[in-house]
This record gives C-alpha cells, structure tokens and sequence, in this order.
C-alpha cells in the first residue's frame, strides 16, 4: 500500500509546486480531496492488514481441522469390520451381521426387512457358492 502513499504525497506536491492558495475556494476543496484520498489509503492500509491477520488465523484453523480430520477419518479406517450374511428366521431375508456379533450368543439383531427381534443364535447363515 506504500504506493498510495507515493501517489498521495505527489498531489501534494503539485498542489504545493502550482502555490495553490490554500484559502481559495480551489484550495479549499484540492486539499479536501487530497485529504480524503490519505484517509481513504489509511483505511485500505488497516484492512489489508486487518485481512492478512483473518488469512494467518484461517490457515491455522484449516491445519487443526485437517489434524482433526485425519484423526477422525484414520480410526475409522483402522475399526474396519468384517460382516456375514445371514438369514433372518422369522421372514428368510438375508442381512448383514458383523462377524464379532455372531460370536456373542446372548446377543439380539433387529432384522431390517421384518423389524422383528432375532436371537444371534436363531439366525441362519448365508453360504455363497459363489464367493472364492
């Protein structure tokens, strides 16, 4: 922004060099203008600086949320599941079944297609000719 600053200092100094006199009404009003281009250079100076700070402060924040999202996105990855078909006693559906389930006999699944609860040990479990 130091160049507004340049262009403003040399109005200045054609005003000076013409000896504008400064209680004319011509002087009156050239060095209004000049006055509100230095103001208006001041306030583009305080925003750039204002924007340079948001840009810093927004960079930091993508760094944590990438550092979060790694976190986050990385566990998943490492609590993959390995899931059995199974068949559903009550309507002969198949549905998915995580395999750690079905070790656990107590346990219960709601079946997705009939809504009816199923003991783990009461289902059926699907067996692909097809898989290798």
């Amino acid at each position: 922004m130091e160049y507004l600053y340049e262009r403003i200092s040399y109005l200045r100094g054609l005003v000076d060099g013409l000896e504008i006199d400064e209680k004319s009404k011509e002087g009156k009003v050239l060095i209004a203008i000049i006055d509100a281009l230095e103001d208006f250079a001041d306030a583009i100076n305080d925003l750039e600086a204002s924007q340079s700070e948001l840009d810093d402060y927004v960079g930091a924040i993508d760094e944590d949320l990438s550092e979060v999202e790694d976190e986050i996105y990385d566990d998943e990855s490492d609590d993959e599941y390995d899931y059995v078909e199974v068949e559903c006693p009550n309507c002969h559906m198949l549905m998915s079944v995580e395999d750690e389930l079905l070790d656990d006999e107590d346990a219960e699944i709601v079946c997705p297609h009939c809504n009816e609860t199923v003991n783990v040990k009461d289902v059926i479990i699907y067996e692909d000719d097809d898989k290798e």
